[in-house]
């Protein structure tokens, strides 16, 4: 049976500033430039984002190669840090105007719709240092105003906007498990923080209804839903299981589609005296101000068991006190990068979706798996002959498939990335993209991934070919 798509299904892939431009004419540092600058050796090879994926300078060539690989869609972000040359005023700097105008202009001419994000973990460093960076509310408002340059820029162009990647990230990275920049354990500002993104992106989101008159533009959020699975059903794994999903998922999905926070939730942190400081009239704005609709990044499950610990203890109050990770025997790996390949969770996402936040209108907005050393599956042509990329799409767009046979109200699905792209303190460590990049000479060489995407793309479809999963990595 042919596995059709819905007609106008969104196929392409996503990318983000900070990782693919480099820092060419940039006036300011976002926080990944700060941090590599202070501290290179905690980069993979040393390897920062000065020049990245050189999109910056090649951006033509670049979105040629997307075209040919019969992309309808692009999901990239415009840098805070690059448009804005003074953040309190909201400035613009003219050269990335210019940029910005050229990349989008050119997705058009070529087909490709622009998808924009705002902010995707690239928040400057100047904020952070002057204000605490997203633990202060006037960070908030520059955000908004930075978002209002880019609607009256960019928005007579681009119709597809969203507020946020990711936040959880900025959360769990910044300030309780210190793998981004600034590297805290607070869970006081770590909720305080998330409360913040949440705050900002209901926000932009009434500037946006506020700026916007056109009925075809639209306004978001990009979140990665892990769906949390429980070690086993015993009353304890389960109810750990239901804490993991509190915080790793529903603190950002239930206000962006709900307005509003688990009250669950709510109540867990006021016991621990964590809960973040809000007005009445934010959250009114919170409640008021949801999404058009949502972009879903999946990598990998999340599997955790009853705490070996009891969550009262004493210590600095951290989420993951009420769970513990669980591996799951026998699982499938990607061993290059550590993650479960689990395709299934995509369609248990796309029935939650749908019968937990109103079936709303979704897009997969990341999807991918990250392999080191490429190079080792080169074939005489110099192509990378990358099977298991091939596999892991056809297994999750499998099942993405039957989601939407059952009526999932999802229209597109999107790689993470086109190109293989610099992915912070990993740098080029894993490769994700259908197009690799040869980072020293920055010369791009279209995989077979990507020729197997080109023909998914073009016949909306999946080739009528039996999934076989390569177990060579």
């Amino acid at each position: 049976m042919v596995k059709k798509f819905p007609e106008n299904f969104w196929w392409g892939a996503a990318t983000s500033g900070p990782q693919s431009e480099g820092r060419f004419n940039k006036q300011h540092a976002n926080v990944f430039d700060y941090w590599f600058e202070q501290s290179p050796e905690e980069f993979y090879d040393q390897i920062g984002p000065d020049v990245a994926s050189n999109f910056y300078n090649s951006f033509e060539s670049d979105l040629s190669m997307m075209e040919e690989l019969s992309f309808n869609s692009l999901r990239t972000s415009i840098q805070w840090s690059r448009l804005i040359d003074d953040f309190e005023t909201g400035s613009v700097n003219q050269d990335a105007v210019r940029f910005y105008n050229e990349v989008i202009d050119t997705m058009i001419q070529k087909g490709i719709r622009p998808v924009m994000n705002l902010h995707h973990f690239d928040i400057p460093v100047e904020l952070y240092h002057k204000y605490g960076g997203w633990e202060s509310k006037k960070v908030v408002e520059l955000f908004v105003l930075f978002a209002k340059r880019c609607f009256e820029l960019f928005g007579d162009r681009v119709k597809d906007w969203f507020t946020h990647n990711e936040p959880i990230v900025v959360v769990e990275g910044g300030y309780l498990h210190q793998f981004h920049y600034p590297k805290l354990v607070d869970g006081k500002k770590a909720m305080q923080v998330a409360y913040n993104l949440n705050l900002a992106s209901a926000k932009v989101i009434q500037l946006f209804k506020e700026m916007t008159t056109s009925g075809d533009s639209r306004i978001g959020i990009i979140l990665n839903l892990t769906p949390t699975y429980p070690a086993t059903n015993s009353a304890e794994d389960q109810q750990a299981a239901h804490i993991a999903e509190l915080f790793t998922n529903r603190l950002f999905l239930d206000p962006a589609i709900k307005g509003e926070f688990p009250e669950e939730l709510v109540e867990l942190l006021k016991e621990n005296q964590v809960l973040w400081e809000s007005t009445k009239e934010e959250l009114a704005i919170i409640k008021q101000y949801t999404i058009d609709y949502l972009g879903v990044n999946y990598y990998h499950p999340h599997r955790v068991k009853a705490p070996d610990i009891s969550p009262n203890s004493v210590g600095e109050w951290v989420p993951d006190r009420y769970y513990d990770e669980y591996e799951l025997p026998g699982r499938r790996m990607n061993l290059d990068r550590g993650w479960e390949i689990y395709p299934k969770a995509i369609y248990d996402i796309a029935l939650s979706i749908k019968e937990h936040y109103g079936n709303i209108a979704w897009f997969v907005s990341e999807n991918g798996m990250g392999i080191s050393n490429e190079e080792r599956y080169q074939d005489e042509t110099g192509v990378v002959n990358d099977r298991y990329r091939i596999d892991f799409m056809t297994e999750h767009l499998t099942y993405l498939h039957q989601a939407i046979e059952e009526g999932a109200n999802c229209f597109g699905y999107h790689l993470w990335t086109p190109i293989d792209c610099w992915s912070w303190s990993n740098a080029y460590k894993n490769r994700y993209g259908l197009i690799s990049n040869n980072i020293h000479t920055q010369i791009k060489t279209i995989k077979r991934s990507g020729y197997w995407f080109k023909q998914v793309a073009k016949d909306n479809c999946l080739p009528q070919s039996d999934v076989t999963f390569s177990t060579k990595f």
